[in-house]
């Protein structure tokens, strides 16, 4: 699913809010969650999931195209964890 099929779907099951109203409310869930994120935070929404960050270390990669060695620094990495409810879901579908 992407952006635009989760907006028009909102908007089917929720007819009493314009389209409008309905691309601010996921535009604030998302905004949220990555201010959040951004913070060093967590974020968990019971029955789906959390979302954190994780630490990835610097290490010594190499570019494709040449085969040399370039040095990729420490950054953090969004990370999902999918909840109890939702692994069950998806492994009994």
């Amino acid at each position: 699913m992407i952006r635009s099929e989760l907006l028009q779907a909102l908007h089917r099951d929720n007819p009493e809010l314009r389209a409008e109203e309905v691309e601010q409310v996921v535009d604030i869930f998302f905004e949220k969650i990555a201010e959040r994120l951004a913070e060093g935070g967590r974020v968990e929404l019971r029955g789906f999931g959390a979302f954190s960050t994780r630490q990835r270390e610097s290490r010594q990669g190499r570019n494709p195209r040449t085969g040399e060695k370039v040095d990729v620094p420490s950054k953090r990495v969004p990370y999902f964890k999918p909840g109890k409810e939702m692994r069950k879901r998806i492994n009994d579908a």
